[in-house]
């Protein structure tokens, strides 16, 4: 019998799951474990219990992956139920206008840079390095609060790349009105960023 590991791609393990394959599952999970707790902290970054809403999303891929027809979509199929999670979860707490301080920490869950997708040059200097981690902030703050439909748009655009299809098909919407939110996002974005960047632009013209 072939040993079923993360190393398979997703259809041959979803095919192996829906025939019983405990390992196929559990190969799954390692496999995307990061990416899904990930884009949670993403569009969410302000809830301290990503990591276990990660683990609601596996339970419900367990109980419902024997219903996905089509192997070949499960990447789609799994982005769209951490949104419906997202959204349920949205529902269920106290709403609150979504804010991150200014002083927090960069970082998330699994040790990467979520928020921008160069990992900054270790050679940079102090004064650069100091820069890149003002910027990350801002976009931070800037991306919090967006409201949750522009912010889980851009997030699965800009962040995981998917693509306006795949979009329309994760959070359930018409492919107008993903572009549109998309749009819309990038023209709030854009607004927050543009006066750090002119201040940046000055200070470099001037040599300051």
């Amino acid at each position: 019998m072939t040993k079923i590991n993360s190393q398979f791609d997703d259809e041959a393990l979803v095919i192996a799951c829906q025939t019983g394959n405990r390992d196929a599952m559990e190969s799954l999970v390692r496999k995307h474990q990061r990416s899904v707790t990930s884009l949670l902290y993403q569009l969410a970054p302000d809830w301290g219990d990503t990591s276990d809403l990660a683990q609601e999303v596996f339970i419900r891929v367990y109980r419902g992956i024997h219903s996905l027809r089509n192997p070949k979509t499960f990447r789609s199929w799994l982005n769209q139920i951490v949104v419906n999670l997202f959204y349920d979860e949205l529902r269920r707490r106290p709403r609150r206008l979504p804010t991150v301080s200014i002083d927090a920490p960069i970082e998330s869950d699994n040790g990467e840079s979520d928020l921008v997708r160069e990992i900054p040059d270790p050679s940079l200097k102090p004064d650069e390095q100091s820069l890149v981690q003002e910027l990350d902030q801002i976009i931070k703050k800037a991306m919090a609060q967006l409201p949750e439909q522009f912010r889980t748009a851009i997030v699965l655009r800009e962040l995981q790349g998917l693509s306006y299809e795949e979009i329309a098909v994760s959070i359930g919407c018409e492919l107008g009105t993903v572009k549109s939110r998309i749009a819309r996002a990038r023209g709030r974005l854009q607004e927050v960023l543009s006066p750090y960047l002119e201040r940046e632009e000055k200070k470099a013209v001037n040599g300051n």
